[in-house]
């Protein structure tokens, strides 16, 4: 299992675990991702956010917070 901020754009992945402070882990399971929860990534650069399709919403996420979010490659 990986850290979500290392799958590539066009990639996509399901949440096995997601790590942090209880602040981090209410803002995003309010946001809908929780476990199980299938993402594609839409756009991955080292240098600034991640943006996600989830649950029929765009989602941009910082990359030191995406540290927190281990994922599971779907094939």
């Amino acid at each position: 299992m990986i850290t979500l901020n290392e799958i590539n754009a066009g990639q996509k992945a399901v949440i096995k675990e997601i790590k942090g402070s209880p602040r981090f882990l209410s803002r995003v399971t309010s946001i809908g991702l929780t476990l199980g929860c299938e993402i594609e990534m839409l756009y991955n650069e080292k240098k600034f956010p991640l943006l996600f399709f989830s649950r029929d919403t765009v989602i941009a996420l910082n990359q030191d917070e995406s540290r927190n979010i281990v994922v599971e490659d779907v094939a």
